[in-house]
C-alpha cells in the first residue's frame, strides 16, 4: 500500500505479521477500494484496514468480489472482513461489526436530460411517474428503497446488476432512468467513464447512514472487533486517521471515531 502507512505503524510493539491473517472483501469501489495507477490494490477502505490489522500484528489478504457474494461467503466463513456495510439485523446474525466512521450520502443520479421533469421529494414520487430504476444487487440504499421493493410495481421496473459501472452506461442509454450511489463513488465513476454532463446528480438524498467494518461470526470473535475498534480511537488520537481521510478527500475528518458503547 502507500508509502504513507508505512510510518503509522513505526514504533508500535506488535506481534509478527504472520499472527493472524485476515481476508478482506476489495471491489472497484472508489475512493473506499480500487486498483491504483501502478496496479496495486488501494483506497481509503483498504488502506485503512491493512494500517489497523497491521497495528494489531495481522497481515491482509485481499479477495475481488461483488458486493452481494461478498455477504455470502462472510456469512459462510470464506471472507473474515467486509467494509461499508450497514448493521442490519439480518447480517447481525452472522456478522459483528465495527464502529461506525464516515457518513456519506446516496444520491439519486439521472440524466440531465430529464432535469426539467425532475420534481420529486422522495423516490416514491419517481416510482409513481413511472421512472425506471436501476441497482446492485444485495445493496441497501435505505429505508426508503427498501420500503419500494415490497411493491410489486416496483419491482417490476427495477434492473438488478452486480456491478454499478454498468449502471452509468444503462442511464446513459436510456435503459433506466435513476441510478442510486454514493456520491463520492459516483464523481469517480462518471469522470472515469467520461459521463460528466450526460449523468447529473439530484438534491434528491437517499440515505446517509454511516456503513462499519463487518467481521465473520464463523471467523472472528468480538474480542478481536473491539481490538479493532481500540486501534482505530488510537489512529484518530494520534493523527494517521485524520491524514487518511483527508488523502482520499473523504468527509469526517473533523469528528472523532464514536466510542463503542
Amino acid at each position: 500500500m502507500l508509502a504513507l502507512l508505512a510510518g503509522w505503524a513505526c514504533g508500535l510493539a506488535a506481534a509478527p505479521a504472520s499472527a493472524c491473517v485476515k481476508r478482506l472483501r476489495w471491489n472497484d469501489d472508489p475512493p473506499y477500494s480500487m486498483r491504483l495507477p501502478d496496479g496495486r490494490v488501494g483506497g481509503w477502505s483498504v488502506e485503512l484496514a491493512e494500517a489497523v490489522l497491521q497495528r494489531m500484528g495481522c497481515r491482509m489478504e485481499l479477495q475481488e468480489m461483488p458486493f452481494a457474494r461478498a455477504l455470502a461467503e462472510l456469512k459462510a466463513g470464506r471472507l473474515d472482513m467486509l467494509d461499508g456495510a450497514f448493521a442490519l439485523p439480518e447480517r447481525q446474525v452472522y456478522a459483528h461489526f465495527s464502529t461506525p466512521l464516515v457518513r456519506t450520502r446516496n444520491l439519486v443520479f439521472i440524466r440531465a436530460a430529464d432535469l426539467p421533469r425532475f420534481q420529486a421529494q422522495q423516490l416514491a414520487d419517481l416510482h409513481r411517474a413511472d421512472w425506471r430504476f436501476g441497482a446492485q444487487v444485495g445493496v441497501v440504499y435505505g429505508p426508503a428503497y427498501a420500503a419500494l421493493q415490497q411493491d410489486e410495481g416496483f419491482r417490476a421496473k427495477l434492473q438488478l446488476v452486480p456491478r454499478r459501472t454498468s449502471l452509468w452506461l444503462m442511464l446513459a442509454r436510456g435503459r433506466v432512468d435513476v441510478v442510486m450511489a454514493d456520491e463520492m463513488t459516483a464523481a469517480y465513476e462518471i469522470a472515469a467513464a467520461g459521463l460528466q454532463g450526460t449523468v447529473v446528480a439530484t438534491p434528491l438524498v437517499v440515505s446517509d447512514g454511516a456503513a462499519s467494518m463487518a467481521f465473520s461470526k464463523a471467523t472472528t470473535d468480538p474480542a478481536f472487533v473491539q481490538r479493532y475498534d481500540a486501534t482505530l480511537q488510537a489512529m484518530w488520537r494520534d493523527g494517521s486517521l485524520q491524514a487518511l481521510l483527508r488523502h482520499y478527500g473523504m468527509p469526517g475528518a473533523g469528528s472523532p471515531v464514536p466510542p463503542r458503547p
